[in-house]
């Protein structure tokens, strides 16, 4: 891990999830102040899993988010600016502020948008894919989605339906353990979430999503696969340390167990990864963390400064009624 290429590559992940964590922090603070209104759904802890995703896939290729989506579009490009003016509803937003937290989209990028319909992704994905199998694209769809939506119809659906047809998906589990305030053990007697993609003649891979860089290795050789023959199942485990949503007190789970996944969380984890293999040095980290900071709080000034759709502007963009 000390050739310039991992470095690089290791600073850029860095990067990503600092940036990702700031801006889901600043995104708590603000509505704890009743500056951001509606709700959010925070990835605090989740890092990893939407970097190394984002960093393993090709610039062409599509993602779609969970409602719990902020770091997988900030890894996936997005400007941090337009995203931030967007949860604050403003003009300026990515989705000119009429789409918030859970609805964020920019096609430039590859984010064809996220909804707060648990599963929702996988058949949007089924979709997009079909379309670029038809033309022949070197492209693949990403769907993101959680344990939980691993017990919806879509997600069997789905499945069934992208091994049939062949499709370019990467379906993408981001076990974060918790569905809401509901442990996975006690809605699944076999909590390996892998298996389920058996059934549909499909491989699957599970990986430490902690683990910037096995995630993306992981991704990558996926990718090549979903390429050649159609769709795959990846499980990246990790851990949401924030709450569910913005009410969410915490009482279904202990501060101790909370504070456990604090101490393997996926910042600290490439922090101690790099420093270890004398990749980087502390100065360097440092600098990342300071750069990211100061991104986010001009991108906190950006929506600060920025107007409020006028009322005239109510229909407009809107495709049914």
């Amino acid at each position: 891990m000390k050739n310039e290429k991992n470095k690089e590559l290791g600073l850029k992940l860095l990067k990503d999830m600092y940036l990702s964590r700031k801006f889901e922090e600043k995104v708590q603070h603000y509505f704890s102040l009743g500056m951001i209104h509606g709700t959010t759904h925070l990835s605090i802890g989740e890092e990893g899993a939407a970097a190394g995703t984002c960093e393993g896939l090709e610039p062409q290729d599509l993602m779609y988010a969970t409602h719990r989506g902020h770091s997988q579009a900030i890894c996936k490009g997005i400007d941090i600016n337009l995203m931030m003016a967007e949860i604050f509803g403003k003009v300026t937003g990515v989705c000119k502020g009429k789409g918030g937290s859970m609805h964020i989209a920019d096609k430039d990028k590859g984010v064809l948008g996220a909804n707060g319909i648990v599963g929702a992704a996988l058949p949007l994905a089924c979709g997009s894919a079909f379309a670029a199998k038809r033309r022949k694209e070197d492209v693949v769809t990403v769907a993101f989605f959680g344990d939980g939506a691993s017990n919806e119809g879509a997600f069997h659906e789905s499945m069934n339906l992208a091994s049939v047809w062949g499709l370019p998906v990467l379906f993408v589990c981001t076990n974060n353990t918790y569905g809401m305030s509901t442990h996975i053990s006690k809605v699944m007697k076999d909590t390996d979430i892998a298996k389920r993609a058996i059934p549909y003649g499909m491989p699957a891979e599970t990986v430490d999503g902690n683990d910037a860089f096995a995630v993306r290795e992981c991704i990558k050789k996926a990718r090549a696969y979903v390429v050649a023959n159609g769709p795959m199942l990846i499980v990246e485990n990790t851990y949401r340390i924030s709450g569910h949503s913005k009410s969410d007190g915490n009482l279904y789970r202990t501060k101790q167990e909370i504070n456990e996944w604090k101490a393997k969380n996926p910042i600290d984890k490439m922090r101690s990864d790099l420093l270890d293999a004398g990749t980087c040095t502390l100065n360097e980290l440092d600098a990342v963390d300071q750069e990211t900071t100061e991104l986010i709080d001009k991108a906190v000034q950006f929506a600060l400064d920025s107007p409020y759709p006028e009322l005239d502007d109510v229909y407009n963009d809107v495709y049914a009624l």
